[in-house]
């Protein structure tokens, strides 16, 4: 298990921007691929963007594509999740997850991701 603790969500006007972090502890943060799921009460937990362990790989749900942007800085165990362009349908608890990976792999959308952080609520009102 990865300890891993979001920060950066909160309220925010349709069209506006917002980023998420998430940091990672006492592990090799570049051994894991690295991911964003959120989930709406009653709904199933869906993943929304996820990215290699380096960074040279990252896959977007449909939903957020051009919107959403994922990055990760290996050196500050930190994940990101840069939101812009909000609609009231990205209102969700958002979490970060973690799966252990090896060289070479592109962590997509399917991955097994075995750890995973608190959440963060973000709410965009219309």
């Amino acid at each position: 298990q990865v300890p891993l603790v979001e920060s950066g969500g909160g309220s925010v006007e349709a069209g506006g921007s917002m980023r998420l972090s998430c940091e990672a502890s006492g592990v090799t943060f570049r051994d894991y691929c690295m991911a964003w799921f959120r989930q709406v009460a009653g709904k199933e937990r869906g993943a929304v963007a996820t990215i290699s362990a380096t960074g040279a790989y990252d896959y977007y749900d449909e939903s957020v594509k051009g919107r959403f942007s994922i990055s990760r800085d290996n050196p500050k165990n930190t994940l990101y999740l840069q939101m812009t362009s909000l609609k009231p349908e990205d209102t969700a608890m958002y979490y970060c997850a973690a799966g252990k990976t090896t060289p070479g792999r592109t962590c997509g959308l399917t991955y097994t991701y075995a750890s995973w952080g608190r959440g963060t609520q973000v709410t965009v009102s219309s």
